[in-house]
């Protein structure tokens, strides 16, 4: 007889077996892509992280008849509710086999948690906060993501519908390679308002300066916080996430791949293309230690796909045109560096300038993640 349980993480071996659930879920998966196993573990909570300084969570695991089928973590996060006036409890860090009873069991742990605390909706997955990963993937399985984005089973859609989840929002990933980035350059209009932009408005762009690096990731982190203000569910992240943020980041960054738009000497715009480091992790397992970094880090030219995780100009100069500069700005470097494949990602479904923007530029949308939501009152 088959017996389902579902625990809360409590002991260190359940909270090993609850880290190394994905690799079991998405073993037989070409596509999947391992995280880095010591940032996972400190984003679910077992361990210290800025994000929980604003926000509590709680993680289970489902074991059937011992072995162990499926987790999940409730997250309450309070900088949410504050910033939005919701009264949002969220689920993250989804796994489970291929069984409504299990599904079912997971989120309705988390809700009940959440209910006890007295939030009216649970939406997800969130792991743990929008400012890190998000949403379920809903088509696009054929091809492995980009650099710090989800990948899972095809069958987590109706898993999570089947237990009452209707959309929230979508998410979408473009898709361009070489010749839309030649193209991109060479687009006689694109030119024109780079241009005009530069010279109405005396916008120049530059990149990232090496030697202040730390100071310039923090900026950059700083500009994304204030244009982001009112997109959906975003929260600004805290000053001790910005620096964690900025350390995680210091060695994955090119400089060249990174541009600042400036007015005056003021920075008011920034883009930010990521190397898809995702294949190196992969090789590594997850494993930085003892060796693990350096093969991640090891010739980085040697990389050719990127991410443009980010375009974020200042609310009070979104309409100049600022991105199209920025954007054109990156496009040669990208070129210097060898990449022959590039990612938009994500874009908000409601994100209509943004969705225009980038299918004008030649980029097909090929991958979509959904996060989910359910009343609990």
């Amino acid at each position: 007889m088959s017996v389902l349980r579902i625990e809360p993480v409590r002991t260190r071996r359940q909270q090993k077996v609850w880290l190394s659930l994905p690799w079991q879920m998405n073993a037989g998966d070409p596509c999947w892509m391992p995280p880095l196993r010591h940032s996972q573990k400190l984003l679910a909570g077992f361990g210290k992280h800025p994000v929980y300084e604003y926000a509590d969570a709680e993680q289970w695991l489902a074991t059937r008849n011992g072995k162990p089928v499926g987790r999940i973590a409730a997250i309450h996060n309070r900088a949410h509710n504050e910033c939005h006036r919701e009264n949002l409890g969220f689920f993250g860090f989804f796994e489970s086999e291929n069984q409504p009873e299990t599904a079912a069991a997971l989120l309705g742990a988390a809700e009940a948690w959440l209910a006890e605390r007295g939030l009216s909706a649970c939406r997800g997955p969130v792991s743990p906060t929008i400012n890190y990963e998000l949403g379920t993937l809903i088509d696009g399985f054929e091809t492995p993501p980009y650099m710090l984005l989800p990948h899972n089973p095809p069958y987590y859609q109706a898993l999570i519908e089947g237990c009452g989840y209707g959309k929230s929002q979508d998410l979408y990933a473009y898709r361009a390679d070489t010749s839309h980035l030649g193209d991109m350059k060479r687009d006689t209009k694109m030119e024109s308002l780079d241009n005009m932009v530069r010279e109405r408005f005396g916008v120049t762009v530059r990149p990232m300066n090496r030697s202040r690096f730390k100071e310039e990731v923090a900026m950059f982190l700083d500009i994304y916080n204030l244009a982001l203000t009112k997109t959906w569910g975003y929260v600004p992240m805290s000053p001790a996430e910005v620096q964690a943020m900025a350390s995680d980041l210091k060695e994955l960054i090119v400089p060249e791949l990174a541009r600042i738009a400036e007015v005056e000497g003021k920075p008011v715009g920034v883009v930010f293309g990521l190397l898809d480091f995702n294949p190196r992790i992969k090789a590594i397992d997850g494993r930085l230690f003892p060796f693990g970094f350096i093969r991640l880090l090891w010739n980085k030219r040697a990389i050719n796909r990127i991410r443009i995780v980010s375009t974020n100009v200042l609310p009070e100069y979104q309409s100049w045109g600022v991105g199209v500069s920025l954007a054109r700005s990156l496009l040669q470097p990208a070129l210097d560096h060898g990449v022959t494949a590039c990612e938009f990602s994500w874009v908000l479904e409601t994100n209509t300038l943004s969705r225009k923007t980038v299918e004008k530029g030649g980029a097909k949308r090929y991958k979509t993640w959904r996060v989910f939501e359910k009343s609990l009152v």
